[in-house]
């Protein structure tokens, strides 16, 4: 680049062209970077007190370059102010507090200086290239982007966008998937950050937003929205779920999805490096959908629990291993699909397991409501699990089952509360042993049974529970979906993910604990109020002292 101070107005005008062409940047940022370069070159020439401003025509290329200063009437700064006489001279009628221009003559400036220029110039092209390459990119996340692999940096892959380059982390590439210098490579857009060094542009080959956008590029029935992909699950490389549903009942989702001769599904899975995919009809009905999911397993039944967000599938004898899949493959991914917890097991567990329950259950009303065994496994059978359920259900809803009478309900109740408060005085103790204060016992929502808990979890007192945020006292405990092998069908211990809240296992809601939490920390405030009149009456006192001295 030829210099821009001794350049004649032709070329000035010619490098800011070229410059803004090239980057793919507005001129008028060239030119307002040689501006300010010139500016630079000619304070390091005239001295760098002075308030030196240049401006270049855009048009003719003609440089004007002035020194600014101001009117006074006694001089202390010589490089930006002047006095009333001087100021005459180079504006006549110049008032004090005018700033006024003293034109500077054009120099034909050094070699160093010109570099400095060049600089400042590069500097502010490349901000400016930065910035264009931010704005084109930040709203595009979520879209699929082609680009040439320019290189491989510790595992991660550098791509080439055109006009910024983007970052596929190891991470977010498919396994085992080889990535060649040179080769054109298409991905998703996850997010655009910025960065001192240029935009941050992170793509990914492995993520299930990936192959959705790659289905609505080879289905025009999803591109057009006629069909919708409501869910998707993926084991990058492997294996792939997907749930579509059809807004237009004469189109199949899943042919449409697959295409002729399964043309259009085999697009995708070239595209994945071989990824099987399987295409599941989505279902608002949850149990529908946890079959189809499963697939292509067989399920005998399916029993929903909403409170703790988990779904037991009872399978036969021999679809555990293709229900379950290879490493667990197939009941992951289900369980990512449905977005719930899935636990697989026989028909065998399953009865086993009811048994146990059934056989528990009746045990605990046998001893609680001091009934015989008959009458206890009635009640399990008719559906109560709980001793609240039978002390404050409707009372002619017990009074129908087969056998009662309106006078046996009644003396069920009574007894069924006699027992929640005997368990409610004996929590109470325990509690009261634990050291846990009697001010927990006030704040709603908690129980004798829950302060038990809080109490072994060294929460004491209003400042311990005040302390605590709403996750980390209601916070549900979430499990790793089962994953068993291909071999017999043993129970392997289910993988804690986190550690939960401390009451997560009572079910509170969010509203519930922020009332719990917020009703600890009143007596802060309190605090804070009485205090204040306190410090004022202090203060009060201390202005009087000072006075009477």
């Amino acid at each position: 680049m030829a210099s821009p101070i001794s350049a004649n107005k032709a070329e000035l005008l010619a490098i800011a062209n070229a410059v803004a062409s090239e980057k793919m940047i507005d001129k008028a940022i060239v030119i307002e970077a040689m501006e300010e370069a010139i500016q630079k070159a000619a304070r390091a020439r005239y001295g760098a007190e002075n308030d030196i401003r240049a401006k270049l025509d855009p048009m003719t290329g003609d440089l004007r370059l002035w020194r600014v200063v101001e009117v006074v009437e006694e001089v202390e700064d010589y490089f930006k102010q002047v006095d009333l006489k001087a100021a005459e001279k180079l504006q006549p009628g110049a008032a004090i507090g005018d700033f006024i221009v003293d034109p500077l003559p054009p120099v034909d400036l050094g070699r160093i200086d010109a570099q400095s220029a060049k600089q400042v110039i590069f500097q502010k092209v490349r901000d400016a290239e930065r910035e264009r390459q931010y704005e084109e990119f930040k709203d595009r996340a979520g879209e699929v982007i082609t680009g040439v692999i320019k290189s491989v940096e510790f595992g991660h892959v550098i791509v080439n966008l055109g006009r910024a380059e983007g970052v596929i982390r190891r991470d977010q590439q498919i396994p085992r998937e080889a990535a060649r210098v040179g080769e054109r490579v298409r991905a998703l857009i996850m997010k655009v950050e910025r960065n001192n060094r240029g935009p941050q542009i992170f793509l990914s080959r492995a993520h299930p937003e990936f192959m959705k956008k790659l289905f609505a590029q080879e289905v025009p029935e999803i591109y057009d929205g006629i069909i919708e992909i409501k869910a998707a699950a993926r084991d990058p490389g492997s294996r792939a779920k997907i749930g579509v549903i059809s807004h237009d009942s004469s189109i199949d989702p899943v042919g449409a999805c697959v295409g002729m001769k399964g043309s259009r599904v085999q697009a995708v899975v070239q595209e994945l490096q071989g990824e099987k995919i399987d295409i599941i009809p989505w279902s608002e009905d949850t149990a529908t959908f946890v079959v189809n999911a499963l697939q292509p397993a067989t399920v005998s039944r399916v029993v929903l629990d909403e409170d703790e967000g988990r779904i037991e599938v009872v399978v036969p004898d021999d679809q555990l291993s293709l229900a379950i899949g290879r490493r667990g493959q197939n009941v992951r991914l289900a369980s990512q699909l449905t977005e719930s917890q899935i636990d697989i097991m026989t028909e065998e567990e399953a009865s086993e397991k009811r048994s146990k329950e059934f056989a528990e259950r009746s045990k605990m009303f046998e001893e609680e409501l001091d009934v015989d065994e008959t009458l206890s496994q009635l009640l399990v059978a008719e559906g109560f699990a709980e001793l609240e359920e039978v002390a404050y259900v409707e009372l002619a809803e017990l009074a129908s089952i087969e056998g009662f009478d309106e006078e046996l309900a009644e003396e069920l109740q009574s007894r069924a509360q006699e027992a929640l408060e005997r368990q409610e005085a004996a929590y109470r103790e325990a509690r009261r042993e634990l050291g846990v204060e009697d001010a927990l016992a006030e704040i709603p929502h908690l129980t004798e049974e829950m302060l038990v808990v809080l109490g072994k979890a060294g929460i004491k007192d209003l400042d311990d529970l005040a302390d605590l945020a709403t996750d980390e006292l209601i916070a549900k405990k979430r499990e790793a979906p089962r994953r068993r092998g291909d071999g017999p069908p043993l129970r392997r211990p289910q993988r804690q993910e986190d550690k939960g809240g401390v009451l997560g296992a009572f079910g509170l809601s969010e509203e519930q604990g922020n009332e719990i939490i917020m009703a600890a920390r009143a007596h802060w405030f309190e605090d804070e109020e009485e205090a204040a009149p306190a410090a004022d009456a202090q203060a009060e006192e201390a202005a009087d002292a000072e006075s009477s001295q």
